[in-house]
């Protein structure tokens, strides 16, 4: 079919090669905030491409996801170092160590009830954390499924992927857990958002495919056309679509709320997307771990690779 036009794509340089930016927020300073996971900083864009970055103490953490927080700060996870951080907008920067040794925490988001809640990778545990550094932590009903992302569900739970348990969990304020597992195996899911039909969004990095679940379980899966393509992260537009990366094919791909996908090559090949967010300027920005940012301006209706989307079975592991 023929090739429409490429929406426009840029690349600002943040860090060097080694530095490894990973995850990406849009903070409620109107800019976006991001991680370096192997220099210990937090770093910051602005839309204009304008870049400042914050060390930590010790560099060695390995900063990794972050999110904004309903405080006006930015909280973020630091996989290496076992604690949770929180910078302000004007660079302050605070740290609380988590009760359980060698924990690994990941993913973090926002929850219903204005605390932080975040997942436990090598503890098998979803931790949530208070504006005042109070640490709770709940045990997941298996062991070594590398719970990974999560993110802030419609049906006020909090919704999150268990790496290598192929399956998405499900928390409630109150620490009731509910574990659904995938229908395909071996989709080793990684990246989690609320989509705005209410379902949750997900990746599966093992499978090549997109996954979507409702609040009571039922789960649809979506293969991309490049099934090599490495999904990572995900977060969702106020249409109804959402935005993934491609870190093993050095794209970000699009998915409708009726399954179409879209994927747009970056200019840089083997550039490593990681996390992925929606700027304040309408555009969305993923970390390429790689050394820089790229913003790519949507709404053109463009489809350089379309492909068709549907349940399909098999897959690798986790990576990435």
């Amino acid at each position: 079919m023929p090739r429409r036009p490429t929406p426009p794509i840029a690349e600002f340089p943040v860090s060097d090669g080694d530095a490894g930016p990973y995850g990406i927020t849009c903070g409620p300073d109107g800019a976006l905030w991001f991680t370096l996971v192997h220099h210990g900083r937090i770093g910051r864009i602005t839309p204009d491409g304008e870049v400042t970055t914050f060390p930590l103490a010790p560099a060695s953490g390995g900063p990794s996801v972050i999110t904004a927080g309903p405080d006006g700060a930015l909280w973020f996870t630091e996989f290496r170092g076992h604690r949770i951080g929180r910078i302000t907008t004007t660079g302050t920067i605070a740290s609380f160590p988590l009760p359980t040794p060698d924990a690994g925490p990941f993913g973090i988001t926002t929850g219903p009830d204005g605390a932080l809640w975040f997942t436990e990778t090598a503890a098998d545990r979803i931790g949530r954390i208070t504006l005042d550094g109070d640490v709770t932590e709940f045990p997941l009903p298996l062991s070594g499924a590398f719970p990974s992302a999560i993110a802030t569900g419609a049906d006020g739970r909090l919704w999150f992927t268990m790496n290598r348990a192929n399956a998405i969990g499900a928390i409630g304020v109150d620490g009731e857990v509910t574990v659904s597992p995938l229908p395909t195996p071996d989709g080793a899911p990684v990246g989690i958002t609320a989509g705005a039909d209410g379902a949750m969004w997900f990746v599966e990095i093992g499978a090549g495919r997109i996954g979507r679940i409702t609040p009571d379980g039922k789960t649809d899966e979506f293969a991309l056309p490049d099934r090599a393509a490495r999904p990572h992260a995900i977060t969702a537009d106020a249409d109804g679509s959402c935005w993934f990366t491609e870190w093993g094919a050095a794209r970000i791909g699009r998915i409708t709320p009726g399954g179409r996908i879209d994927e747009y090559d970056l200019p840089t090949p083997s550039c490593e997307p990681h996390g992925i967010a929606l700027g304040p300027d309408g555009a969305v920005w993923a970390a390429l771990e790689t050394g820089a940012v790229a913003r790519l301006a949507p709404h053109r209706d463009p489809a350089p690779r379309t492909g068709a989307a549907g349940r399909a079975p098999g897959g690798p592991r986790q990576g990435g």
